[in-house]
């Protein structure tokens, strides 16, 4: 008697395969006819694959977009990998890491503002700020960390665990904003990073004058009893 198929596992590389091809054709169809029209169904049809083997992988578009966040993440943190793996001041490995996500992001720019309407509607899974996005929230954070941990620049030893988070949140500022930005290829998203780089590295610096020190402690506590 001769098995049904089953599909590959994710663990194996033809697995890895399937998986990358279903999200990438996810992503294709989403740019071009919006979350809510794409089907699961869809997806699995232009990718080539049954519709049981894209569930699979993903039981539903929202697991879909929530391994494109990561794999974005991951793009972004191999891009810059090797900029940020000897220590240096902290301005340059900022710019690196904010330039470093806006680079992997220009290929989906077109696509990204179909998703704005659902992620920023309260309790959505696909809000960068939910549980489910935390796998790609922590990752892009990670970076940010490796940012500050390899930073040759003296920080405010009690700014300096939660500056990661908080540089986050300035870069989700920044994706926000490029993602409304329609100068030809975002001159204005990078304008943006080359001017508040500098501003973010003086207000660092300026945290560990004793006279804002005060100033950077009540900062950081109503930062933490709002997290």
């Amino acid at each position: 008697m001769v098995k049904p198929a089953t599909p590959d596992t994710p663990e194996t590389g033809r697995g890895e395969q399937t998986k990358r091809l279903i999200v990438d054709t996810a992503v294709r169809l989403f740019r071009d006819q919006g979350y809510d029209k794409t089907t699961m169904r869809g997806i699995a049809q232009a990718a080539g694959v049954s519709v049981g083997n894209a569930y699979y992988y993903f039981p539903s578009k929202d697991h879909l977009v929530q391994q494109f966040y990561a794999t974005v993440q991951e793009d972004a943190a191999a891009a810059v990998a090797e900029a940020l793996a000897e220590p240096g001041p902290f301005d340059e490995r900022l710019r690196v890491a904010l330039t470093g996500m806006l680079e992997t992001m220009t290929p989906y720019h077109a696509f990204a503002g179909k998703f704005i309407k659902t992620a920023v509607e309260p309790g959505s899974p696909l809000s960068p700020f939910s549980a489910e996005s935390e796998p790609a929230r922590e990752r892009s954070i990670a970076v940010l960390r490796q940012v500050v941990e390899g930073a040759t620049t003296k920080i405010d030893a009690e700014l300096k665990p939660d500056l990661p988070e908080l540089l986050w949140l300035g870069q989700m500022g920044i994706t926000l904003y490029w993602v409304h930005d329609t100068s030809p290829d975002q001159a204005k998203t990078r304008l943006l990073i080359e001017r508040a780089v500098p501003l973010i590295d003086r207000l660092v610096t300026l945290a560990r004058m004793p006279g804002l020190k005060s100033v950077t402690r009540e900062a950081l506590k109503m930062y933490r009893l709002l997290k």
